[in-house]
């Protein structure tokens, strides 16, 4: 029990610290673009934390596994480096027992990941899909605030006032919009205001409305320009178009719905829920034989090739998922032969020398 304490806490220990490195990664990744959609307007830069929260358990769904697989290499890889495994070896730690003691770590990394899989994933999903639908109805000045220049009409406009009053009322507004293709060129129109508003039409259309200013209509670096001046002027603001990402509808169903579907896609998705445990437990069973090294090679000198193979599961995975989308591959196929194959190519690779051994000794000597 001493001994799988150890080999247990090394691999928790390994893995948690490339989950949180992978993590960071990802992360910043991810919000460097939201905060670049918050810069040009498309966003409200209030909800970008929330989303990011509500992404989490999907980056964690994804990260996990390849964690799990890269805690085993580095944990088993140094006790084999520093000769600790062979002594362990040396001491009647065989094979199986490894297998083991190191599965039932991996099993309950495989219940988190179901949880993330199965229900955390989804409900952050549908979350994300709500504040989108809640940012493509907005309008291009929610949000707005005094002082500050703010992007209209998806970066071909700013806008700023000087002060907003508890009824929404602005006060010195100033209003630049660029049309590169309008009829007379290149043009450029400024509109300057005492006060302005936003208001709702009738039809669903917002507008700035504006009084007691001018607009000036013009191309930059001629002298050719139009001033007019207004009591009252309403300028359009168009709602955001729609989101454009590839969002599946069916990525934000509950288990339980998918359980009673019969759609080819939302049956892979299914699949694709179940999967991320198995992953888990199938890379497991892999990474025990890859961490096998010596002093001479390092602890790192099988790294790249596991990560080659763990690679070519994901990618076989994707196919069989896409293949299950279009029908082209059975239901009761699905997914499951990818998983079937590279469990085959663990219990080959953990028993391998085993069996080779055997059949060394067992096979009678050739006499001529």
């Amino acid at each position: 029990m001493l001994i799988f304490r150890y080999l247990a806490r090394d691999f928790l220990s390994s893995a948690s610290a490339v989950t949180i490195v992978l993590l960071m990664i990802v992360m910043s990744g991810r919000f460097v673009k939201y905060l670049a959609e918050a810069a040009a307007g498309d966003m409200d830069a209030g909800i970008l934390f929330a989303l990011i929260g509500y992404r989490l358990p999907g980056f964690l769904e994804l990260i996990i596994p390849l964690a799990c697989f890269l805690g085993i290499l580095l944990a088993y890889g140094r006790l084999y480096v520093q000769s600790e495994m062979t002594v362990m070896i040396a001491c009647g730690m065989s094979q199986t027992k490894l297998t083991l003691y190191t599965l039932v770590p991996a099993f309950i990394v495989a219940i988190l990941s179901s949880y993330l899989s199965l229900f955390a994933t989804p409900d952050g999903a549908r979350n994300v899909e709500a504040l989108i639908s809640g940012q493509n109805e907005r309008g291009d000045l929610d949000g707005m605030t005094a002082g500050h220049f703010y992007p209209i009409q998806k970066g071909k406009g700013v806008t700023y006032t000087e002060e907003i009053n508890k009824e929404g009322l602005m006060s010195d507004v100033f209003l630049a919009e660029h049309h590169p293709d309008s009829e007379y060129g290149d043009q450029l129109i400024l509109t300057v205001s005492k006060t302005g508003e936003q208001k709702n039409s009738d039809d669903g259309m917002d507008y700035l409305v504006l009084k007691d200013g001018y607009r000036i209509e013009g191309i930059p670096g001629q002298a050719n320009y139009k001033i007019t001046r207004f009591e009252e002027y309403g300028q359009s603001m168009k709602k955001q178009a729609p989101d454009r990402r590839n969002r599946k509808k069916y990525q934000i169903l509950t288990t339980s719905e998918l359980m009673l579907a019969k759609e080819p896609e939302q049956v892979a998705e299914l699949q694709w829920r179940f999967s991320v445990p198995i992953l888990v437990l199938v890379m497991s069973l892999i990474a025990i034989p890859l961490s096998k090294t010596n002093q001479r090679q390092g602890r790192f000198s099988k790294m790249i090739p596991a990560i080659l193979i763990y690679m070519v599961y994901l990618v076989m995975l994707n196919s069989a998922r896409s293949a299950l989308e279009e029908e082209l591959i059975p239901t009761f196929i699905g997914l499951w032969f990818v998983h079937f194959l590279f469990f085959i190519i663990a219990i080959l690779l953990l028993y391998f020398p085993s069996i080779k051994l055997w059949i060394k000794h067992n096979t009678p000597l050739v006499r001529r």
